[in-house]
């Protein structure tokens, strides 16, 4: 699964603790959303690498062509 995919997946399982914490003052879906979020952090960190890396991919075939 892409990385985008999981955080899109971890974004939508996240709503309903969202939710709960933001509405109905729930603390556990409290303690669950700031679980998530730092699952997302660390989720989008990996993509920001895998952009990175795809870019030099393409500029050295760029490189190597010329």
């Amino acid at each position: 699964m892409s990385t985008f995919q999981k955080l899109k997946d971890l974004v939508a399982a996240t709503e309903a603790d969202a939710n709960a914490f933001h509405q109905k003052g729930n603390k556990a879906a409290g303690t669950r959303l700031r679980k998530a979020y730092q699952e997302i952090k660390v989720i989008a960190q990996q993509g920001r690498a895998e952009v990175t890396e795809q870019k030099k991919i393409e500029l050295l075939k760029e490189k190597c062509f010329f």
